[in-house]
């Protein structure tokens, strides 16, 4: 009995999206009659949004009865109204929606009927010939054939065909390169005006200065050597610091220490400097730059400014004294993975500031994946994986 409340259930629910179907494809045909009108237009895409949901529903009813997943397949209904409407109109998967909605409204209510023309007898006939014979249901199981074949032809119209699911992927593939470049150029142009903010206001502030203290010690050398002295040794001092200012912002762009010890010991040193008692532990990389093999330049960079961007927001806000930092080479991939035992509560979205934006945005551009998990309480973790060939 409780199997037969099942069957009939789903043959009763896909009789609902019988009707439903009907005012959609009613709502299709009409809102494609205003297309030539600005309101029918703007529209159109809404509809098909509609019949996606109602679609995506039954992709998921059928899912459940069945136990097998029904793949989806959509272009991104994205952009300003012209391409919606475009995208709408040529989408594969909008036909693929409208034929099966069309064929939904015959078979799901007539399925349906037919299961309310067979409920009476099965109840009767069944009842008597497993009470009286023993024997197993006869026409129960009828009905149950009945919600299976409208679960196969469901399937069957609701699968994408091959092309149309490679057209989807390379549709969401194109979108999400998209993104990751727009996110690319903003990190590449707030990492220019950061280099020249620096230089503006480090390196370049300090040569002014050094070239003021040689012209004053310039003019004062034959009428006062001990001032022209002093300024001149000032002078050296601003060399000094101009040097340093400009060491930074060349850190900023490519550390040197990549070059010179390698993605381990650029590692090694940020821990050794944190201000963390943090572990490193390293698989498959070498200990030192000669070692190798070694992760194209850019993914090393990347690396590198991850483990300096994490220990540097644990020594900062998280309130932990130790940290863990993990490198490990993949055959198509290097992961890391930085842990601090503080209090937890970092947020993984855009508004996790700044750091974590330009982390990610660094990430991305290199088609790289970056997971926060930070619970309250901590620990914090953040994994990233960069695709590389080694």
């Amino acid at each position: 009995m409780k199997e037969a409340t099942r069957v009939w259930l789903h043959l009763t629910i896909g009789a609902a999206i019988s009707l439903l179907c009907y005012l959609m494809v009613g709502v299709a045909l009409f809102t494609a009659l205003l297309t030539l009108t600005v309101i029918g237009a703007g529209v159109l895409p809404e509809s098909v949004l509609l019949l996606r949901r109602l679609a995506c529903w039954e992709r998921r009813r059928t899912a459940a009865w069945t136990g097998t997943p029904v793949p989806e397949a959509y272009l991104p209904l994205e952009g300003p109204l012209p391409a919606r409407v475009r995208t709408a109109v040529t989408d594969p998967g909008t036909r693929h929606d409208l034929l099966w909605a069309a064929a939904q409204l015959l078979y799901g209510l007539v399925l349906w009927y037919l299961s309310l023309v067979l409920a009476g007898p099965a109840l009767l006939v069944d009842g008597v010939w497993t009470g009286l014979a023993g024997r197993r249901p006869v026409l129960l199981p009828l009905i149950g054939r009945l919600a299976g074949l409208a679960a196969d032809w469901s399937r069957a119209l609701l699968t994408p065909a091959p092309s149309a699911a490679r057209d989807a992927a390379l549709a969401a593939r194109i979108e999400q390169l998209t993104a990751t470049r727009a996110g690319a150029i903003a990190a590449h142009g707030a990492e220019l005006r950061r280099i020249e903010r620096d230089l503006h206001d480090g390196a370049q502030a300090r040569l002014v200065a050094l070239s003021m203290r040689i012209g004053l010690a310039r003019r004062a050398y034959d009428s006062d050597p001990v001032t022209a002295r002093k300024l001149l040794d000032d002078a050296q001092t601003q060399a000094e610091e101009a040097l340093a200012e400009l060491r930074h912002v060349v850190r900023g762009i490519h550390p040197p220490i990549l070059t010179d010890r390698g993605l381990t010991g650029a590692v090694r040193a940020l821990a050794a400097s944190s201000g963390l008692e943090t572990a490193v532990s390293v698989a498959g990389l070498g200990d030192h730059a000669q070692d190798g093999p070694r992760a194209p330049a850019a993914v090393e960079a990347a690396a590198y400014f991850v483990v300096a961007e994490a220990l540097t927001n644990a020594a900062k806000h998280s309130g932990a004294d130790r940290a863990s930092v993990s490198l490990t080479r993949e055959p198509a991939a290097l992961r890391v993975r930085v842990r601090d035992e503080g209090r937890g509560g970092a947020e993984a979205g855009e508004s996790g500031g700044s750091g974590l934006t330009g982390m990610r945005r660094r990430v991305a551009a290199l088609d790289g994946t970056v997971r926060l998990t930070s619970p309250e309480g901590g620990p914090t973790v953040i994994e990233v994986e960069l695709p590389c060939v080694w």
